[in-house]
């Protein structure tokens, strides 16, 4: 009786372990999948932008969304830079506030928070444009966005230039995070570059 109960004992054992194993392969099998598909969708956006790491970096989290269609990651690049252009924006009206940057370095600030004004409102005409593609005006769109892009460009590059050959501290966190988001702002203009590129064969917009 004793041998019975252990073999019986024994069987569900192996059966249950065995269950285990199943379920536990099948929950490993099927993500890694969607997130190796992902990883593609977002490698292939980001192979035509100059800093691609970066790109990768911060547009991962809509590689699902936007899947392989080149307006929707136009659009994704556009809205990143935006947000990122806002943080640093905010960041250049604190040190403001603070008042710890004197002469030449408070000039220098001053026209930095006023040409992060000037990008941001090229960058939302920009998504403006991305959320209403037409057929109809499809290459004055594409001219206008690559205007604007290219000019919020600008506008963080003439920040930079008001502290060239400045070396404290404070100035070079500033200089790192202007540049960081001229990075982020060029990789949105070569997006939006892929999309006009890519023409309206590939993608489905309203007429």
């Amino acid at each position: 009786m004793f041998t019975k109960l252990r073999l019986m004992l024994l069987l569900i054992i192996a059966i249950f372990l065995s269950l285990s194993t199943n379920t536990s392969q099948n929950q490993m099998v099927y993500p890694k999948e969607n997130i190796n598909n992902n990883n593609n969708n977002v490698k292939e956006a980001c192979s035509v932008t100059r800093y691609k790491n970066l790109c990768i970096h911060t547009l991962a989290q809509f590689s699902n969304t936007a899947g392989r269609t080149p307006s929707k990651w136009a659009r994704a690049g556009v809205s990143v830079t935006i947000g990122e252009v806002k943080n640093v924006q905010a960041y250049l009206k604190k040190l403001k506030t603070r008042g710890n940057m004197k002469g030449r370095n408070k000039v220098a600030l001053l026209d930095c928070i006023e040409t992060f004004g000037y990008a941001l409102d090229e960058l939302h005409k920009s998504l403006g444009v991305l959320r209403r593609l037409s057929k109809k005006t499809f290459s004055t769109q594409m001219g206008d966005l690559n205007t604007w892009i290219s000019s919020a460009l600008t506008d963080e590059d003439t920040c930079l230039d008001g502290f060239e050959g400045k070396n404290e501290k404070q100035v070079k966190l500033l200089q790192n995070k202007v540049q960081n988001v001229s990075c982020i702002t060029s990789n949105a203009l070569a997006l939006v570059n892929k999309l006009a590129s890519t023409g309206l064969e590939s993608i489905i917009i309203d007429p």
